[in-house]
């Protein structure tokens, strides 16, 4: 009986390798997400609240919201409310460009740079924690692993 199969309690065992790699990636998947769901949210933003304002911080310009909305680690289709909050919330601007009205660029402000800041540690501690058990060179084959499952996608957003 396999790991997976026994924390699922499954009697018959998986369809197919693939059946239970996929399987087992969406469980891992969710078990980070809960864990990083519940730092983030002492912080009073989400995790995609929190991708916005590392990607605006890592580009250190201004940016338009399809750009950031490129850039995100999950899709997100409510890229607009995202930024409503966060401007709400007085971590970023929004100002129209000049030359096209249609685009909307957005910038961190300092606020939401401090608030990076004291969030760095814990994060780090949690990245450690709950991955901070494989060597070096596991991680660099996980990583190796993850980015070929996901090749065949990349670009591909056809619905199954």
């Amino acid at each position: 009986m396999s790991s997976l199969q026994h924390e699922l309690k499954k009697k018959q065992p998986f369809d197919s390798p693939e059946q239970e790699a996929t399987l087992s990636i969406m469980r891992t998947a969710d078990q980070l997400h809960i864990r990083f769901t519940r730092l983030f949210r002492r912080y009073g933003v989400t995790g995609q609240q929190y991708n916005i304002l590392r990607i605006l911080r890592g580009d250190g310009a201004p940016l338009p919201i399809l750009e950031i909305a490129s850039r995100m680690i999950t899709v997100v289709p409510g890229i607009t409310g995202l930024i409503d909050r966060l401007e709400t919330a007085g971590l970023v601007q929004r100002k129209r460009c000049d030359e096209d009205r249609r685009v909307v660029y957005v910038s961190i402000t300092d606020k939401a740079l401090s608030l990076l800041d004291e969030i760095e540690e814990p994060l780090n501690q949690e990245h450690q924690r709950l991955l901070g058990h494989l060597n070096a060179e596991e991680l660099a084959k996980l990583n190796q692993l993850l980015a070929k499952v996901r090749a065949p996608m990349a670009g591909a957003d056809e619905e199954v």
